[in-house]
């Protein structure tokens, strides 16, 4: 089996660290990014040259487009992008601020733009590659009631499950 390339973002915990070490484990090389880089030092002592830690806070765009030339500059190639980074709000809807809203749609929305249109050329390029927008329900997820929400005396309120 010929190794593949990966730009993960992401790769301090969870889905991104995992996504990371399956990839390593099966002899494939790793681009993983994390904002702090020191979460990955123990991956680096394992996977040597074949995993490259990035820091990189995927809000800033042109970091963005670093990035994923640096890996592809590294490794040659990029088979697979994994927009991985970002976060959900848990709380009422009508209690998010502007500003936290805003800052989560740059990270989960922007963040993962600027990733995609950083690595197309390159995935052009070479003719293949996939892109993977990961979204798990932690990421967006609201808690838009604390109870049923029903009107007085009255039916449910909301869409049914279909």
């Amino acid at each position: 089996m010929t190794a593949k390339t990966w730009f993960i973002t992401g790769t301090s915990r969870g889905f991104g660290r995992e996504w990371a070490i399956a990839a390593l484990d099966r002899g494939d090389e790793v681009a993983a990014t994390a904002r702090d880089i020191a979460s990955l030092d123990d991956l680096a002592a394992k996977y040597g040259e074949t995993i490259l830690p990035i820091p990189l806070d995927v809000t800033d765009r042109d970091a963005d487009f670093a990035a994923v030339k640096l890996a592809h500059d590294y490794f040659g190639r990029l088979d697979g992008i994994v927009n991985n980074a970002g976060y959900g709000q848990f709380g009422m809807v009508e209690e998010i601020s502007e500003a936290e809203i805003r800052a989560q749609l740059e990270t989960n929305l922007l963040g993962a733009l600027w990733v995609t249109q950083a690595a197309l050329p390159y995935l052009r390029e070479q003719a293949s590659g996939h892109i993977l927008q990961a979204a798990g329900i932690s990421r967006g997820a609201w808690h838009l009631f604390s109870g049923p929400a029903r009107p007085r005396g009255g039916s449910r309120a909301g869409p049914e499950p279909g």
